[in-house]
């Protein structure tokens, strides 16, 4: 069974407050790209009884053990029992980026097994086994438009569709950490709610529609502030990082003609080989 979990940009990401438990509450919105990986698995006929990762694409030589799909097999196995299976990942959304690559291939791979073998989860149970994997891996149980509150894992439906527009995500040479990310940033929760700002049409939301994240990434990554700055001089009207970084993407009205030193860090999907 093939599955193409996609990947999401953050629209505005806001810093509301310090939890008790040292995580922070925010605010922002997932909109869910074409970007994708592809994940495939078949049912074991050897007579191993153990699963297995195989990844190929941006993270061949990492350990499978300890890529999110395998959390979420181990994580219905403690729920259901079915047979061993063989697993291939192929990457084409980077790691570290912000995009949700990572979650979204558990959510994939949630998805997939209940599906080939017919566990009659629905999706409310299914985000519910994803609220153990990552705050955010339940929303790419169903990946549409959400707004997203707490830590990233309380979600509402949100009306905003940028079908019309074309969106373009590049991705630096560099890594950013949340924990990068966080540190300085302070709670923020004065203003207008990010749900007002999305309200406004796209080409309003330049300097208002903020990510808390980018004035610390910036600092510590100023290429990746460049990059933002790039689209704009590019026609975008609207650019940002997503997440915690380091990816960073514009809307445009139509498909732009990036300059070389911008278009050689663009990405796009790539199929299962």
């Amino acid at each position: 069974m093939v599955v193409f979990p996609k990947a999401k940009i953050n629209i505005g990401l806001r810093i509301v407050e310090k939890r008790p438990d040292g995580y922070h509450n925010i605010e922002t919105f997932f909109y869910p790209v074409d970007l994708a990986d592809a994940l495939e698995f078949v049912v074991r006929k050897d007579n191993r009884r153990s699963d297995t990762l195989r990844i190929t694409g941006l993270m061949k030589d990492a350990d499978p053990d300890n890529n999110l799909v395998m959390k979420a097999v181990k994580i219905m196995r403690q729920s259901f029992d079915f047979p061993a299976i063989k697993i291939h990942l192929h990457k084409s959304i980077p790691v570290g980026a912000g995009l949700g690559g990572g979650s979204s291939d558990a959510a994939g791979m949630l998805r997939a097994l209940n599906r080939y073998f017919g566990f009659g989860l629905n999706s409310e149970e299914l985000r519910s086994f994803a609220g153990l994997i990552g705050s955010d891996a339940p929303f790419f149980i169903d990946s549409t438009p959400s707004f997203a509150e707490g830590v990233g894992n309380i979600l509402s439906e949100f009306p905003l569709d940028l079908g019309r527009y074309r969106i373009v995500i590049l991705y630096p040479d560099v890594n950013s950490s949340t924990a990068e990310a966080y540190a300085g940033c302070v709670p923020c929760p004065t203003g207008l709610s990010l749900r007002q700002l999305l309200n406004l049409p796209v080409g309003g939301w330049r300097g208002r529609v903020v990510n808390d994240f980018e004035l610390n990434i910036f600092r510590i990554y100023p290429q990746i502030g460049k990059m933002k700055v790039g689209l704009y001089e590019a026609g975008a009207i609207y650019a940002s990082m997503s997440g915690s970084g380091s990816a960073v993407y514009g809307i445009f009205e139509q498909e732009p003609d990036l300059p070389p030193e911008l278009a050689k860090y663009r990405l796009s999907t790539a199929e299962l080989s």
